[in-house]
């Protein structure tokens, strides 16, 4: 199999380099409306932005910094296919303005907005990022009535496109089946509250990008991506920035187009490409290890389960877990300057059963042969 990905520089708000209806899911987390790193950007895109906030206009600078990103959501509405979804990793905003500290709820905008434009919207998932520093709190201290609560999560707000998504052939049906997630990722990752998740944030060396970046850890893209698309899917980010989520499309079998306004940030993202196979075959070893100590756990405490997956030969606990396979990867090939080619290869040899299995549901049963856990799983 291959996936192909491209780098482009230029305005999310006219993507003329994707088709219409081309795009089965959108991840991205764009520039935060009210977040002083941001706002050069926000006014580069609209001067009257300075004027407003200049003025102590906080209203009409919220508004006008969102008017912004609805160029970009019309846009995003003309190049999903119907059923496609988007995944939107935003967080509100405090800021002092005049001396009065207000919250700016950029997730409620960004609702309306999408709303407007005719997409249906999915349950939030909030990414609970934790934090001990001593100086997290805000306001008076142990004093009441002066004191903010601090804000330690962010959103992924989730939209779809025109309903349900189909899947009218076998083909498409096929790979749908070979893209499913384990039972126990499925009750981790759909819950509505993500505790695992490690935010980051990058200095930039070059003067002429943004001093930092807003970029989110590879784990969030990588997770959305396996729970909303199928292998060989058209994944969209229009912030690209450091390139997280073409990373995480590579990682996982799908092509990807990323599209950044800073021509900067383009040399971050191929210095990063090169990691690909290690990252991307790590996360493999590391999920199906996960599994294998999962289900002798389960077997266990509950006893054997009833499936057996296809390729690896170890128990599953539904039947939708029977044709699942994760690609490793070769190699990456550039194409050219903004373009790249990842091979992905045989997903190879296949872990030992854990005792316990039920019998195989393929057409050869495979032998028992005792598990051991934490082992070092031998896949590429």
């Amino acid at each position: 199999m291959e996936t192909h990905h491209r780098i482009c520089i230029g305005d999310a708000a006219d993507m003329t380099q994707v088709a219409d209806q081309s795009v089965d899911l959108v991840v991205t987390s764009p520039p935060y409306p009210m977040i002083e790193m941001w706002d050069d950007l926000f006014r580069a895109a609209d001067p009257a932005i300075a004027k407003a906030l200049a003025r102590c206009d906080a209203d009409d600078a919220f508004q006008r910094m969102h008017a912004v990103l609805d160029k970009v959501w019309r846009e995003l509405r003309r190049v999903m296919k119907p059923g496609a979804l988007a995944c939107i990793n935003i967080g509100d905003a405090t800021r002092t303005i005049d001396g009065d500290f207000q919250l700016f709820a950029n997730h409620a905008r960004i609702i309306t907005a999408f709303r407007q434009l005719g997409f249906g919207q999915l349950p939030t998932i909030l990414w609970r990022k934790t934090t001990n520093a001593p100086n997290k709190f805000m306001g008076s201290g142990m004093l009441p009535a002066g004191a903010y609560v601090t804000l330690e999560h962010e959103y992924v707000l989730i939209f779809r496109l025109n309903g349900k998504r189909p899947f009218p052939n076998d083909a498409l049906k096929a790979a749908r089946r070979r893209s499913a997630f384990f039972w126990e990722e499925r009750n981790e990752w759909f819950s509505d509250v993500w505790f695992d998740l490690t935010g980051t944030r990058q200095a930039m060396g070059n003067a002429k990008s943004r001093t930092r970046s807003g970029a989110f850890p590879l784990a969030l893209p990588y997770r959305l991506i396996q729970m909303f698309s199928v292998k060989e899917d058209l994944v969209l980010d229009p912030f690209l920035g450091t390139g997280t989520t073409l990373l995480a499309a590579m990682c996982s079998g799908r092509h990807c187009v990323g599209v950044e306004l800073d021509a900067a940030f383009k040399t971050v993202v191929l210095e990063q490409v090169a990691d690909v196979p290690r990252m991307a075959n790590r996360l493999i070893e590391t999920r199906l290890e996960d599994h294998v100590r999962f289900i002798e756990d389960r077997i266990q405490r509950k006893g054997p389960v009833r499936y057996t997956n296809r390729h690896y030969r170890f128990p599953v606990v539904t039947a939708q877990e029977v044709d699942l396979v994760l690609d490793p990867v070769h190699h990456i090939q550039f194409v050219d300057s903004d373009r790249i080619k990842v091979i992905h290869s045989d997903p190879g040899i296949a872990p030992p059963r854990s005792e316990g299995a039920a019998p195989a549901t393929v057409e050869e049963p495979a032998p028992r042969r005792p598990g051991k856990k934490g082992r070092q799983l031998k896949l590429f």
